[in-house]
């Protein structure tokens, strides 16, 4: 099991949310609506964040261009946010290390300890089974 402790995740969770930057990469996102990544990404954006929809498909959504990779994004991202089962998120973590992401936030009930060991030895900040959209709205309290 990853060895963050209650209040360290709590303050890596704030570090990624308020000091990390804007531009989130949401591996997973499409226009279907009724996918948890697409709300979540509406939520993100309520709170300022570039959202880049990053999905096989490559669909605009929330008013932003999709790419089907994170390598293929032009431009630096700050966070990468896997909304993809656990046995691919290893993977996504280690493309956004590879890309020179700031930060990756795994989804509610994507957990890869060995990914986080991974990343976190690379430098970023990354948190698992936890939710940006439940905890942004939380900073401020």
């Amino acid at each position: 099991m990853y060895a963050d402790t209650a209040e360290a995740e709590t303050e890596t969770i704030r570090r990624i949310l308020q000091d990390t930057g804007d531009t989130w990469a949401v591996v997973g996102l499409s226009g279907n609506e009724s996918r948890a990544a697409y709300r979540v990404a509406a939520v993100l954006q309520q709170f300022g964040k570039r959202v880049v929809p990053v999905h096989p498909k490559a669909e605009r959504v929330h008013g932003e261009e999709g790419y089907a990779s994170l390598a293929d994004i032009p431009f630096p991202v700050d966070v990468v946010d896997v909304f993809v089962n656990g046995g691919l998120a290893g993977a996504v973590a280690d493309e956004a290390v590879r890309i020179g992401a700031k930060a990756v936030w795994f989804q509610l009930g994507v957990i890869d300890d060995a990914a986080y060991e991974r990343t976190r030895a690379a430098g970023l900040d990354m948190v698992m089974d936890h939710c940006p959209a439940i905890e942004i709205p939380l900073l401020d309290r």
